[in-house]
């Protein structure tokens, strides 16, 4: 048998859905008095709601278009709202003029902010 004709060696499945070893989700991260949030916005959605994870991000949509900020601050809003805790305590860190964006949430718990983001 050559090369060619050899059937490819088979390979294990990768583990479903993005999740750490210790089974953290890889949207979250704790740091120092917080989180840090990976996120993926929508604007000009249909309504503000804050999805299942995709790939490494939380998908979050806003109805606010993306002018003039007021796209990442309705994010903001939203994640202060859903998280219960003041607008101030959550600071946009990177992706002011992107899709993608790091969000840090402070004085929160990472198994806090889980219960409340991955909640039915």
């Amino acid at each position: 048998m050559n090369d060619e004709t050899r059937k490819p060696a088979s390979r294990i499945p990768a583990p479903v859905g993005p999740v750490k070893a210790r089974g953290t989700p890889l949207f979250i991260r704790a740091h120092n008095g917080g989180v840090c949030l990976a996120i993926k916005l929508q604007p000009r959605a249909a309504r503000n709601e804050i999805e299942a994870p995709l790939g490494h991000e939380l998908k979050v949509k806003v109805t606010a278009p993306p002018v003039d900020a007021a796209a990442n601050e309705a994010l903001l809003r939203l994640l202060a709202e859903t998280l219960g805790c003041p607008r101030g305590a959550v600071q946009l860190l990177r992706g002011q003029t992107s899709r993608h964006k790091t969000v840090f949430v402070r004085g929160l718990p990472l198994e806090a902010a889980l219960g409340k983001l991955l909640r039915p």
